[in-house]
């Protein structure tokens, strides 16, 4: 995964975003006669940033191409630029474990881990965190390594899977947080929609490497959402 999977030149750009977008729309919608959507773990309002994101670039390119002046393609620079930082965070947070399988991963562009001869590597270190209330209908996720002060993520590591849910009673297993997302860098913040304000969230985490390979799961932790 040394090579970048994003392209940089425009176009090719524009053409990455526009498949990856329409794939996962395909898939957060429903298809129709009753049936859920595929992908229930991507929320709404990233799907709409990340789309928007594309828009923008999407207009700066397009008067770029009309009007090649150096303003206009400093203005596409810089809302690639910004679509590629929402692009990456999208991919991490959401599409780099299941219900997305490789295949979807291939479909997409998106690399997948390289899973030769990983039988010998075992995630040892253990996640440790803390919960902080923000702003309403947010709660801020800061972890780090168990035992370190550093909140550094461990060499050759993708980040924290972090995994909640809001229950009644705590969880008997990781099975029950049925909510999960990859954060590559702490603190990692969790958003919630506003019928789901005073009820309890529980929240557990695992580093995983990047050979895909999850460590243990973390305690789990609670909070009142906002």
């Amino acid at each position: 995964m040394s090579k970048d999977y994003v392209p940089h030149a425009a176009a090719q750009f524009s053409l990455f975003m526009q498949n990856l977008l329409h794939y996962v729309e395909g898939k957060i919608l429903s298809p129709g006669g009753g049936l859920p959507p595929a992908w229930q773990h991507i929320p709404q309002d990233r799907f709409e940033v990340l789309n928007a994101a594309y828009t923008t670039f999407t207009q700066a390119f397009q008067t770029a191409a009309e009007a090649p002046t150096h303003g206009n393609i400093l203005r596409r620079q810089e809302a690639q630029t910004a679509a590629t930082t929402e692009l990456r965070s999208f991919v991490n947070q959401f599409l780099r474990f299941p219900p997305v399988t490789n295949p979807d991963r291939t479909d997409m562009g998106i690399p997948n881990h390289d899973t030769i001869r990983t039988d010998h590597k075992v995630v040892t270190e253990t996640v440790d965190f803390v919960i902080h209330l923000r702003n309403i209908r947010e709660l801020v996720v800061d972890f780090w390594q168990t035992g370190l002060s550093s909140k550094a993520k461990p060499t050759n590591y993708d980040g924290a899977v972090i995994i909640w849910g809001i229950l009644d009673a705590p969880p008997a297993k990781p099975e029950e947080l049925i909510h999960h997302a990859m954060a590559s860098r702490t603190p990692f913040t969790l958003h919630f929609e506003e019928l789901e304000r005073g009820k309890t969230v529980y929240i557990g985490a695992a580093w995983q490497n990047e050979r895909g390979i999850l460590g243990q799961w973390s305690e789990y932790k609670s909070a009142v959402i906002p």
